[in-house]
């Protein structure tokens, strides 16, 4: 039975699914959104929602902390003076998923995974023709 275990083991021993994580999260700070399957998805937002409430104490115990998952400076640094100070007022649910359907060559289910603030892209404008 499983009762209480919580998690999903991603098809990897205990090392390679924290590495995967960790480097799912620091790509999700980086840019902001990111393209994986599912179940990768579902267990980044779990995983990246915990960091960015660290960002949110902005205390030095709360910097040692998220540095032991973000090897990146840039990205440690961006969690926390541009990512985590727009998410203050917000209780939790910094993450959005949308489901993509499946993958062409495995059938995997896909999905986007995003920060719920971010800032619209801006399209390059077309010119019109005369």
């Amino acid at each position: 039975m499983r009762h209480r275990v919580s998690g999903r083991k991603l098809g990897r021993n205990t090392a390679q699914r924290k590495s995967l994580l960790r480097n799912l999260a620091m790509e999700l700070l980086r840019h902001e959104r990111i393209c994986t399957t599912l179940a990768k998805a579902k267990e980044t937002r779990r995983f990246s929602e915990r960091l960015i409430t660290l960002g949110k104490k902005d205390t030095l115990h709360a910097k040692r902390l998220a540095a032991r998952h973000i090897s990146d400076k840039a990205v440690h640094k961006k969690l926390f003076t541009e990512i985590a100070p727009r998410f203050v007022e917000r209780p939790g649910g910094y993450t959005r998923l949308y489901k993509l359907g499946p993958r062409k060559g495995d059938g995997a289910d896909m999905a986007l995974i995003e920060l719920v603030d971010r800032a619209p892209e801006e399209k390059p404008k077309k010119k019109e023709k005369k």
